[in-house]
């Protein structure tokens, strides 16, 4: 029975390692078989394994480079070479950084950017060893040869423990005959003294040995996994840039959105000014001119001259009001966003409802940002929605201003495919805002807007 069981339990697993599996590579039935059983045999499995087992020897040389060097640096202190060794000791802590990214991004699939560079205020070795020494990138990659190390044996330990174990009991009712044979033994040894001895040889015992390295096996993956966090815990942590410098880049991408939709809306106000004003009074100055001319050989030509001269301005003054109020509403000043965005919504093309519920303003550069959020949603609205009702919602939570516009169109808006949204987007992440659009083909469109409340 013993035979029989461990026979048919071999081909049957050999049957689909070696059909069943490989076809789920090549095929569309990959995914047929659940995440549990695929994971010993699945790529990121062993890339895991490779990992953890390299992690052991690298951590080692790591550590002795790292324990020598520093306390040859401490110990030199007391003379100036102690400083530059120093600096050597953790620019070697930083070029292994550099090894540890590369094999994580590799094994671990873990995407990790370089730590902010050094920051050297002259030249020559002085200013390469100060630099050295102040980056913190440096110190963090000191610390992880210290944390890395015990981490490493301890994973270590648990994968050439489980792994081996595992299939090693897995595969025992194809290989047990060796103990008899060979041995001179029943099967493997469980307890044995002077008086009672207990080996693996029955049927029964057989079955349970293999469906315990079973057990073992398609769980080893996922301990592997656990303890490869870790891992991707520690090189994200001390090895990529710190939150403080990826702030600082985040800010400086920020400020040349802000730069260039300053200097956008400063072309604008030039080229509404140039084209729409400007022109209209320098030919109403032309006309003056003319009516001044007129003014004593006809003077009903001359009167008529000044009556369009006039209308000319009433146009002029409009188109100036217009301007400014693209540049900032007084009404918005004055009463804030739930009367300014009111009037908005009085001329859309669409009926659009406002509801806005704020107990007190937001910063004044905040409310800005709002406004002219909702104006250019609306404006979105009006050309392409083909909608038949809108609406406006604001409302505070915490420390956020929230802002949300729907409409019953024929949706298919989106961010990605560099419209004005893309822009707005753009806007609204400089001040720390989010843009969400849910805009499914058909309608409706629901566009979501967080901005901080800044007070």
């Amino acid at each position: 029975m013993t035979t029989q069981y461990g026979s048919q339990y071999g081909q049957g697993y050999g049957s689909y390692s070696g059909t069943g599996f490989h076809d789920e590579e090549r095929g569309p039935r990959r995914h047929r078989l659940p995440a549990g059983l695929r994971a010993p045999f699945e790529a990121r499995s062993w890339k895991e394994l490779a990992y953890v087992l390299l992690s052991l020897p690298i951590s080692i040389t790591l550590f002795c480079w790292a324990v020598t060097m520093v306390s040859l640096g401490a110990g030199l202190l007391v003379t100036f070479l102690g400083i530059p060794v120093l600096a050597g000791a953790l620019a070697g802590c930083r070029g292994f950084g550099a090894l540890e990214r590369v094999r994580a991004r590799g094994l671990l699939g873990l995407e990790v950017g370089e730590p902010e560079p050094l920051v050297l205020k002259g030249r020559g070795p002085l200013a390469w060893t100060g630099a050295v020494l102040k980056s913190g990138a440096s110190w963090r990659a000191l610390l992880y040869a210290g944390l890395q190390f015990p981490w490493a044996v301890f994973s270590f330990v648990v994968a050439m423990v489980l792994w081996p174990m595992g299939w090693s009991l897995l595969t025992y009712p194809l290989w047990y005959w060796i103990f008899p044979m060979w041995a001179g033994q029943s099967g493997i040894q469980l307890y044995g003294d002077e008086h009672h001895q207990i080996f693996l040889d029955n049927p029964f015992e057989i079955t349970a040995t293999a469906l315990a390295g079973l057990v073992i096996t398609l769980a080893t993956p996922w301990i592997l996994r656990a303890l490869t966090t870790v891992d991707r815990v520690l090189v994200h942590g001390l090895l990529g840039p710190s939150q403080l410098s990826a702030r600082v880049v985040e800010l400086e991408s920020d400020r040349g959105v802000v730069v260039d939709t300053a200097a956008a809306d400063l072309r604008r106000i030039e080229r509404d000014l140039h084209d729409g004003a400007q022109a209209r009074l320098v030919a109403l100055a032309m006309d003056l001119g003319l009516a001044k001319e007129k003014l004593t050989e006809d003077p009903q030509a001359a009167a008529r001259m000044v009556d369009e001269a006039h209308g000319e301005v009433k146009t002029a003054l409009q188109e100036l009001r217009d301007l400014a109020r693209g540049i900032h509403p007084a009404v918005l000043t004055d009463r804030g966003l739930d009367a300014a965005l009111s009037s908005v919504a009085s001329r859309c093309t669409v009926p659009v409802q406002v509801d806005v519920d704020l107990a007190e303003r937001p910063a004044a550069a905040i409310e800005g940002i709002a406004y002219f959020t909702v104006c250019e949603l609306l404006q979105n609205i009006s050309k392409h929605s083909r909608a038949g009702s809108a609406s406006v919602d604001v409302w505070r939570v915490e420390d956020r201003l929230m802002l949300q516009v729907m409409d019953d169109g024929v949706g298919g808006a989106d961010v990605s495919a560099g419209s004005g949204l893309a822009g707005l987007a753009e806007r609204l992440d400089a001040v720390d805002g989010i843009l969400v659009v849910d805009s499914p083909a058909g309608g409706p469109t629901r566009v979501t807007a967080e901005l901080p409340w800044r007070r």
